[in-house]
């Protein structure tokens, strides 16, 4: 099982940035509209082992389907680097989108492969 670690990262830009840690063990390959055209991998943490370090009033808030989730964008960039929402049973969690992690290497991660599209 990997090891928690503590990552930084942030936008294209640099103006919003954060620090996290997780364990990268589930990093998701989503199918669903916006995981498609954006390019999103999330990996999924809890509110307390998230930081927004830097560029809070930066920050776009997006919406669309049942407004569950809220994905959060840099107004200069346009690059999303985090959404905020629930799991299923109600638990607040931090969608990370790990792209913008510090270093990373999306083609050395394990994918999980959801179907976003048919829920």
């Amino acid at each position: 099982m990997p090891a928690n670690k503590t990552l930084t990262g942030g936008c294209h830009c640099g103006l919003v940035r954060f620090e996290c840690t997780t364990d990268l063990a589930m990093v998701t390959a989503c199918n669903c509209s916006i995981c498609t055209k954006r390019g999103l991998h999330f990996a999924f943490v809890a509110p307390e082992r998230f930081q927004l370090r830097a560029g809070e009033d930066n920050l776009t808030e997006y919406l669309f389907n049942k407004h569950a989730i809220r994905h959060q964008s840099c107004n200069d960039c346009g690059v999303e680097v985090f959404a905020r929402g629930s799991k299923p049973d109600g638990t607040a969690v931090v969608a990370l989108n790990v792209a913008c992690i510090d270093g990373i290497e999306l083609a050395k991660l394990k994918m999980t492969p959801v179907d976003g599209r048919n829920r």
